[in-house]
């Protein structure tokens, strides 16, 4: 019966965290599409973000929640004079090893990493010292990269799957045009140089540039305050064993994470169920699910064998 109990309350908790991020502001995708979506899996994580957080749960933050960063928005002529002069090296990944941001890739977005939820990468170092230095002295920065989204790009809806964060945008060398902006829950907002916004990435939110010159940013994922030191530490392990494994590199002098080592076998894989999928709707949908279900039927295997 204690068996029966637990596995009720497990899956109640995770049935219902999937249900508040899916209702969770005014944009939403297919239910169905929610389900089988990253930010589901990640769903019962993130409640206690979002339940902890001691900063209010909404699509945009004003800068005052985050002052640390102000030395940041501070010195943007010095990071975009970095950032222009590395420009050849902000690129997307032909090698599949940007398992988060690889569809990205094919609508002409691209990166060019400082950190990734560890310490900065060498070929960051070597290439932008000063960046990396004012990144350095910030520890709630957990990531940080140069992003360019070039003339006619765009960037469908999509959540970002983990919630421990809270998404900064620093205009470096922008349209200054509202026909380049980032829509986020519904709110669009256009960057503009000098100009920095804070805003949720765990909300849907896509991005299009219709002006007719490419927009730099520098792009930082901060820490999510939290309400107490049990939930700090909770984001901290959590960023530092999952968060950090997804690291891509930008040369060979970087490290990869184990996420994006196995993902060039995972996106394999992904290929032959595209294939199944033009071949046979029917089927590939049976199989997604019965993929899906798979660890949620090991888990009450494991509860019944305790």
């Amino acid at each position: 019966m204690i068996k029966w109990i637990i596995v009720i309350v497990v899956l109640g908790y995770i049935a219902a965290s999937i249900l508040y991020v899916h209702t969770r502001g005014r944009i939403r995708h297919r239910f169905t599409r929610q389900l089988s979506d990253h930010s589901s899996f990640l769903a019962p994580i993130n409640m206690i973000m979002y339940l902890f957080s001691r900063v209010p749960d909404r699509p945009f933050h004003p800068a005052s929640e985050f002052p640390e960063l102000e030395e940041v928005t501070r010195r943007w002529e010095e990071i975009r004079a970095e950032a222009e002069a590395l420009e050849n090296h902000i690129k997307g990944s032909d090698k599949k090893d940007d398992a988060g941001f690889n569809s990205f890739f094919r609508r002409g977005w691209k990166r060019f990493y400082l950190k990734w939820y560890d310490d900065a990468h060498p070929s960051a170092k070597e290439l932008c010292p000063v960046t990396t230095e004012i990144v350095s002295k910030i520890p709630s920065i957990k990531a940080a990269m140069f992003t360019e989204l070039p003339v006619g790009s765009k960037l469908m809806k999509h959540r970002d799957p983990y919630a421990g964060s809270i998404r900064y945008h620093l205009g470096l060398r922008t349209p200054n045009d509202d026909r380049c902006f980032i829509n986020v829950d519904g709110m669009p907002y256009s960057w503009r140089d000098g100009e920095a916004v804070f805003f949720d990435e765990t909300y849907i939110h896509w991005a299009e540039n219709k002006a007719e010159s490419d927009r730099l940013i520098f792009f930082c994922d901060v820490e999510r305050p939290m309400k107490y030191r049990w939930a700090a530490a909770f984001n901290h392990w959590f960023s530092n064993t999952v968060m950090k494994a997804a690291a891509s590199p930008n040369d060979d002098s970087d490290r990869t994470g184990g996420i994006n080592r196995a993902f060039k076998y995972l996106y394999k894989i992904r290929g032959k169920g595209k294939e199944l999928k033009k071949f046979n709707q029917p089927l590939y949908q049976l199989v997604k699910w019965i993929i899906f279900l798979i660890p949620l039927a090991l888990f009450i295997f494991i509860i019944w064998l305790i």
